[in-house]
């Protein structure tokens, strides 16, 4: 399915299917290989999330880039559904509960240029790089503010060679990563 024939059921319908089957074949594993691809040298402000339930886990990625002394910035969710980053300093303390996730507390950051990489939560990718979220579009508004090199993270078996249903705000990711590769789009 292509934008021009694409309705958000379809996407809730996959989104669906797709979070009932990282459930049943969910398995808590690490995706801190990526913090060895080139795009990560020298890299001084990297955006990340802080995991939750069956998603790609980013603990060990986040404690790593801190402990590398990269300012690492965290999610935020607005009233509006939009996102704003907080810089963390990897300390629990300093998150707060909001739904299902913890968000960072702390002044949002506005210097959104300096922030080189991006790394999102996805539930499928396909070949060109477009991410089916969770719905909502947060992320979507949030990758079109930024310049980042983006790379999803996803579980094995959800990279698909079947397109995504795209919408014109739908963002693409120059890379994703399972826990034993990464894929880089072309084009992106």
């Amino acid at each position: 399915m292509r934008k021009a024939d694409v309705s958000e059921s379809d996407k809730s319908l996959l989104r669906s299917r797709f979070r009932s089957e990282r459930r049943d074949r969910f398995i808590e594993e690490s995706w801190l290989h990526i913090l060895d691809a080139a795009e990560f040298t020298g890299a001084s402000y990297v955006a990340s999330y802080y995991s939750y339930g069956d998603e790609p886990t980013t603990a060990d990625i986040n404690a790593e880039l801190i402990r590398r002394g990269v300012r690492l910035l965290l999610p935020r969710l607005l009233p509006d559904k939009d996102l704003e980053w907080v810089l963390w300093d990897g300390g629990e303390n300093s998150l707060a509960t909001h739904g299902k996730v913890l968000e960072p507390h702390g002044f949002a950051f506005q210097e959104l240029s300096a922030i080189q990489i991006v790394i999102v939560p996805a539930l499928h990718i396909d070949r060109s790089g477009n991410r089916l979220g969770q719905g909502g579009g947060s992320y979507d508004r949030a990758l079109q503010k930024l310049t980042a090199w983006k790379i999803a993270l996803v579980h094995h078996g959800e990279i698909t060679n079947e397109p995504l249903p795209l919408e014109d705000h739908d963002q693409r990711v120059n890379a994703a990563a399972t826990p034993e590769l990464i894929v880089r789009f072309s084009g992106v």
